[in-house]
């Protein structure tokens, strides 16, 4: 059963790096840092359609089309700033992972907060209640 487990995970790994070769392949670069840049990129970006992959991760052609769309724009030497910002633009906040904090988005970043704090007071007064009726 060892023998298996360890052939299994030789070939995963194998797999793992025919797949990253072939990400390379696909998008090209002169330089490393180009490279880097584009990697990073596609880390921070959302797919819209699936909503909760990055588009490095995602198969979803609209990813595809975003992906290519990214390359061109590293490929041109603009910076990460101006593609986030084009992006942003054109799709909304988000397609950024972690959006900025303005006051269109103050929900998703407070939301959960709240919901604690309100969580927290309602066992809180229901604990309390239920003592004064058994104190009385």
């Amino acid at each position: 059963m060892r023998k298996w487990c360890v052939w299994g995970v030789g070939l995963l790994l194998q797999w793992t790096a025919i797949a990253a070769d072939g990400v390379d392949d696909i998008y090209p670069f002169p330089t490393q840092q180009q490279q880097m840049t584009f990697e990073h990129l596609l880390t921070q970006l959302r797919c819209l359609v699936c909503q909760n992959q990055d588009l490095a991760d995602s198969n979803a052609p609209l990813a595809v089309d975003l992906r290519n769309e990214v390359y061109q724009m590293v490929l041109a030497e603009q910076s990460s700033a101006d593609i986030i910002d084009y992006l942003t633009r054109r799709y909304g906040d988000f397609i950024l992972f972690q959006p900025p904090l303005k006051l269109t988005t103050y929900i998703l970043w407070f939301a959960p907060f709240g919901l604690l704090a309100l969580s927290v007071g309602g066992l809180m007064w229901f604990g309390w209640r239920r003592q004064a009726m058994s104190d009385s």
